[in-house]
């Protein structure tokens, strides 16, 4: 191989070239283990809520339409903009057969 050439594969950067400000952590790398199932003890699942403490509250119909036009338009890749907002609050003031019919459409696909 010659002295201009350059090889396919990239080497790996040398310790003394990482920067520790752009990757902090990497000079001790590799005194650091992997994580395994046992060090996961931090991690545990939260107990069932008791519904005897649930606050008694019905969402309006209106807030309950504003939910699903929400989560259509994020389902289909749709990122509502602040000017969108006011559309979205007139959806939501129609009817739940009229709404229905709407959001049929958004994810109808082609």
């Amino acid at each position: 191989m010659y002295a201009w050439q350059v090889s396919a594969l990239p080497s790996a950067p040398q310790q003394s070239e990482i920067d520790p400000y752009r990757f902090p952590g990497a000079r001790d790398i590799d005194t650091h283990s992997a994580l395994t199932a046992s060090d996961s003890s931090d991690d545990f699942l939260l107990p069932a809520p008791d519904p005897k403490q649930r606050i008694p509250f019905a969402l309006p119909a209106a807030d309950k339409r504003r939910l699903a036009v929400h989560t259509v338009l994020t389902t289909k890749g749709v990122a509502p903009m602040p000017g969108d907002l006011d559309a979205i609050k007139a959806l939501c003031m129609l009817d739940d057969t009229t709404l229905t019919t709407v959001l049929r459409w958004i994810t109808s696909p082609g």
